[in-house]
C-alpha cells in the first residue's frame, strides 16, 4: 500500500493523515500489521533524477514486501523549516522508519530521531549519526570520472560546462573527479561551472546549459535534477551526461551516459531488518563495487574506443585499482594538495570544499 501526498497537503491536514494512517493499522493489524515506511523527498518524483531514483527504490521496497509495508512519501519537501515539521508529522503518524534523502535535511533529521528514540530514521548522503539514525551515501564520484573519463575523450573544444546544484562536499567531489579524469587526456581541459542553487527548476538549469554553451562548452554535465539540461544539448548540437537515471529519452542524440543511483538492493534490505529486528544504525559509503551506483547504457555515437576506454575504468575504479582522487593533484592557485601516488581518504573527500586546477566557478 502507497500513501501519496504533497508536501501542502501533509502539512495542511496533518491531523486528518495520522488518523487516516493510524485506521489503516488498525483494519490490518490482524492480518499482517504491516511495517509504516516513509520517505521524505527533496523534489517532484516525476524529475527524472535524484528523487526519481530514490523513488524507484521505494516501490522496489512495496514490490518486494507487498503488504507486509505500508509506505508514505512526501515529496517536494524544501531543506528548511518545512522538512522538520514534515519528518515530525510522519514520526507522530506512526511510521517505523524513515528515509530522509536530502542533504539539506541532515540537522532536521536528527532533530527529530533524538525526540523519538524508539523509531528508526535513515539519512542519505549527510555525517550526522546517532543510534536510532543512520545514514548512506553512494560515491557518485566514482560514476563521474567515469563521465569525465568520456568527455576528454570526446570534447574536441576541452571545455564542458557543469550545472551544478549547491557547493557541498558530494557536488565539489563530483566536479573535480570529473575534470581530474577529462585532464587524463587534455591536460588544458576545463571544466566550466554555474551554480544554479537548486536541485531541481528546470528554468534555470536550462538557462545555465544555454550560458555554459555560449562559453564555449561542446559537453554539459550536471548534478541537478531535471532533463532540462539535456534537452538544451540535444537542442544546441552539443553531447551531454544524463543525472541519477538513464535520461536517454529526453535527449537520444545528446545523452551520452549518467550516472545512475541504484537504491532498491539498500532499501530492501533496511526494511528486512527492521522487519527482522536486526536494524542498527550504520554508516555506509557505497559505490560501483556494491552495486549502488552505476551507468546508464552508452550512446551508439559514442566511438568503441571511448566505451571500451569507460568500461576499464569504471572495472579499474571497482577493483580498487584506480582511485580518483591519486596525485598529483594541484588546486585552483596551483598548489600541490596531494603528491604523485598519493590517495585521498574518505575523510578528507567528504569534507572537500576546494577545485582542482582546470575548474572555473
Amino acid at each position: 500500500m502507497t500513501i501519496t501526498v504533497t508536501r501542502r497537503t501533509f502539512l495542511a491536514g496533518s491531523a486528518a493523515a495520522a488518523g487516516t494512517m493510524a485506521l489503516g493499522r488498525a483494519g490490518t493489524a490482524l492480518a499482517a500489521d504491516p511495517l509504516p515506511v516513509a520517505f521524505v523527498y527533496t523534489g517532484p518524483i516525476g524529475d527524472h533524477g535524484y528523487t526519481f531514483a530514490h523513488d524507484v527504490g521505494r516501490r522496489a521496497v512495496e514490490a518486494h514486501f507487498g503488504d507486509k509495508v505500508k509506505v508514505t512519501f512526501v515529496e517536494n519537501v524544501p531543506e528548511g523549516p518545512d522538512c522538520e515539521r514534515v519528518i515530525r508529522q510522519l514520526a507522530t503518524s506512526g511510521n517505523q522508519l524513515i528515509f530522509s534523502t536530502s542533504f539539506g535535511f541532515m540537522e532536521a533529521t536528527l532533530k527529530v530521531a533524538s525526540q523519538f528514540p524508539k523509531l528508526k530514521f535513515e539519512h542519505a548522503t549527510g555525517f550526522k549519526r546517532a543510534n536510532n539514525l543512520a545514514i548512506y551515501n553512494a560515491r557518485f564520484y566514482e560514476g563521474r570520472a567515469v563521465l569525465g573519463d568520456i568527455a576528454g575523450r570526446m570534447s574536441k573544444a576541452g571545455v564542458a560546462g557543469y550545472v551544478a546544484s549547491f557547493p557541498i562536499p558530494e557536488v565539489v567531489m563530483g566536479i573535480n573527479a570529473f575534470t581530474l579524469a577529462a585532464q587524463k587526456h587534455n591536460p588544458n581541459f576545463k571544466t566550466k561551472v554555474i551554480w544554479a542553487n537548486t536541485w531541481y527548476d528546470p528554468g534555470k538549469e536550462s538557462d545555465a546549459a544555454k550560458a555554459l554553451i555560449d562559453k564555449g562548452a561542446d559537453i554539459i554535465s550536471q548534478h541537478t535534477d531535471s532533463a532540462a539540461p539535456l534537452q538544451v544539448a540535444e537542442s544546441r548540437g552539443v553531447y551531454a551526461f544524463g543525472q541519477a537515471t538513464d535520461m536517454t529519452s529526453y535527449a537520444p542524440k545528446a545523452h551520452l551516459t549518467a550516472v545512475v543511483d541504484q537504491w532498491a538492493n539498500y532499501y530492501i534490505d533496511r526494511v528486512q531488518k527492521v522487519i527482522d529486528g536486526a536494524w542498527t544504525s550504520t554508516d555506509i559509503w557505497w559505490g560501483f563495487k556494491e552495486g549502488l551506483v552505476g551507468l546508464a547504457p552508452y550512446n551508439a555515437a559514442m566511438p568503441a574506443d571511448v566505451k571500451a576506454a569507460a568500461d576499464k575504468l569504471k572495472a579499474d575504479i571497482t577493483s580498487g585499482a584506480v582511485h580518483p582522487f591519486t596525485g598529483p593533484i594541484k588546486n585552483q592557485k596551483g598548489e600541490v594538495v596531494y603528491a604523485a601516488g598519493q590517495k585521498a581518504s574518505d575523510e578528507e573527500m567528504l569534507k572537500m570544499n576546494w577545485y582542482v586546477a582546470g575548474v572555473e566557478s
